[in-house]
């Protein structure tokens, strides 16, 4: 199955059900090693005068999630610093270095009380807050129950997942993430953003710039 095949979500305010008052908690993944980047760690690489992981955190913070858990993993102290201040949860992973689906494993694990999770990069700093909440936002009125962000009809992250979801995420390995659970889920779907933030990442220092234009 391929991207092409979810249906792209542009609700508009309109309802498919009647809204549920569900708690969705947020996870911020900021364990990679970031090899790409050189000898700095991406995730406090500064974007105007704030690490960029700081920049995907206060998006989580700022929107209407119930809670954000940060996954810590390489460097883990320092990235906690550039935190600290912010009202979230941290988690280790020990295995970081196995890839990503280790963290979100380990994140999964403490939300206990969660009805979906929105997962979140730690090194995407362009992303708005209305993306946060529209994802939400169409979850509650009954639109889909595996959704991730796009623009102009392209994948891009954040992603979210209703709890029933989350047997499956966890018996991911590698670096791939939650993505074939998305492309297999019966009520998957592509929510339209129009916020090029959640195709935009940071893998190479040369990233940094293009992401300077990110929404106050």
């Amino acid at each position: 199955m391929t991207d092409e095949s979810l249906p792209v979500i542009d609700p508009g305010g309109e309802v498919v059900a009647e809204r549920r008052n569900v708690a969705i908690q947020g996870l911020l993944l900021a364990a990679g090693t970031s090899d790409r980047f050189g000898e700095e760690n991406k995730l406090l690489a500064t974007i105007d005068g704030k690490p960029v992981v700081r920049h995907a955190a206060e998006t989580l913070v700022h929107s209407a999630l119930d809670g954000t858990t940060v996954v810590l993993g390489y460097e883990a102290e320092a990235v906690r610093s550039a935190l600290e201040d912010l009202p979230v949860d941290f988690v280790v992973n020990p295995d970081y270095e196995s890839g990503q689906a280790s963290s979100v494993t380990v994140g999964l694990r403490t939300l206990s009380d969660a009805d979906a999770v929105v997962i979140a990069l730690g090194d995407m700093p362009a992303v708005s807050v209305e993306t946060v909440d529209r994802l939400i936002e169409t979850y509650r009125t009954g639109w889909g129950d595996a959704l991730a962000a796009a623009c102009g009809g392209v994948r891009g992250n954040p992603v979210l997942f209703d709890r029933k979801y989350f047997d499956q995420i966890l018996e991911v390995r590698g670096d791939t993430g939650a993505r074939d659970v998305l492309l297999t889920a019966e009520r998957g779907g592509l929510v339209e953003t129009d916020d090029p933030g959640v195709r935009r990442d940071i893998d190479e220092p040369r990233d940094i710039d293009p992401a300077r234009d990110r929404p106050d």
